[in-house]
């Protein structure tokens, strides 16, 4: 054990020595939280708007001013032709387009139908499809308003019609209220992070060993290879859970996502978790020669895949069968499910411990195969 506890020692002043390093462990996940916090969001707040009023009446202009007062739509152009809205379209300029006949307010009057037409821009079919369905609330809620106007004005307290059973739908989103994508993409992210710290940082601990000539000094001593994975992978254990306490302390107060669930739950996840993560990088450092090439293994031959197929990216439930089977294999995947339910629902282990299984024997599996992996000789 004193030699485990030396040999640790020795790699805690390295690190304290590396000031770049030191930087990129505890400065970078922070500055990365940040900005994809603001920049990983699907919601749709400002939606470029090209508008063709061919009534130019009252009630026309009370449907552009709904519009605007959404907070959604932002009306740039005003336009008097299909080619204008077809250029601004193709051009990328507006996203939407909305065009109201010359007998709008007419038909209105009269109690008959009026219709507006919308266009949108479906190259980008989720901002399409979020844009659309916040025009149609627009519009139920105007059309409501006239019908009220209506009744209002006919001086009666129902329309002269067929009363007719009507089913009212009361809404509520739990865990998420305000239904905000960074609520939902902030724990991945966090996820991410850890994944990225420890992997990268394992990956290059051989590797550097024998790149400045240090490795050599540690076969000759009197340590044993698993003395040696363990007080490599130790060091990495412990700066993984700086790096977790650094950025969920960050996402608390920056952006005000609490954890909801157990926080020794969470950092035991976190810990199951860095077992895989720790092994991977670690299998990455010995079959790499350089730091270049480790790199390159790790960030193209780990992350990514990890992070495509961990439905982070992409929901898994889309992709194809033979891929979903594929997603079974990667740990990233049950870390997420588990980090989310925990900040957002406050999931405990009853619910979870599918993934707590799943994320432990993928941890003893991996650390495992890169120990065996792992020579005390130079190759």
């Amino acid at each position: 054990m004193p030699l485990i506890f030396n040999f640790m020692k020795k790699e805690f002043l390295q690190f304290k020595r590396d000031k770049r390093m030191l930087a990129v462990i505890l400065a970078a996940p922070v500055f990365q939280l940040i900005f994809l916090g603001y920049a990983a969001t699907l919601d749709v707040k400002d939606v470029k708007t090209a508008v063709w009023d061919q009534d130019r009446s009252q009630t026309s202009r009370e449907l552009i001013q709904k519009y605007e007062k959404s907070g959604y739509f932002n009306i740039k152009y005003n336009v008097t032709s299909y080619n204008e809205i077809t250029r601004l379209i193709d051009n990328g300029d507006a996203v939407m387009s909305i065009i109201i006949p010359t007998d709008f307010e007419k038909n209105l009057l009269n109690s008959k139908s009026a219709k507006v037409q919308t266009i949108f821009d479906g190259s980008d079919g989720n901002k399409a499809i979020i844009a659309a369905g916040y025009s149609q609330g627009v519009l139920i809620s105007f059309g409501s308003g006239i019908a009220a106007e209506f009744i209002e004005r006919s001086g009666k307290k129902e329309l002269p019609v067929m009363k007719i059973p009507v089913i009212e739908a009361e809404t509520r989103a739990w865990y998420n209220p305000e239904l905000l994508t960074r609520n939902y993409m902030l724990p991945g992210i966090v996820s991410l992070l850890i994944m990225v710290v420890t992997i990268n940082l394992t990956s290059l601990a051989i590797v550097k060993e024998k790149e400045i000539g240090t490795f050599e000094q540690l076969i000759v001593t009197p340590l044993k290879s698993y003395q040696i994975i363990i007080g490599k992978l130790v060091p990495f254990l412990i700066l993984g859970f700086i790096s977790i306490t650094i950025v969920m302390t960050v996402m608390s107060f920056w952006f005000g996502i609490e954890v909801k669930g157990s926080i020794i739950l969470l950092y035991f996840s976190s810990l199951l978790f860095m077992f895989s993560t720790l092994g991977l990088g670690l299998f990455v450092s010995t079959i790499s020669k350089t730091q270049q090439q480790a790199t390159m293994t790790s960030t193209f031959g780990v992350m990514m895949p990890m992070i495509y197929l961990s439905g982070f990216t992409f929901p898994i439930e889309n992709m194809p069968e033979l891929v979903q089977y594929i997603t079974y294999f990667i740990p990233l995947r049950y870390f997420i499910t588990i980090v989310r339910a925990i900040i957002l629902k406050g999931a405990g282990i009853e619910q979870l411990y599918t993934q707590y299984f799943a994320l432990f024997i993928f941890g003893i599996i991996i650390i495992a195969l890169s120990s065996l992996r792992f020579n005390k000789k130079l190759e």
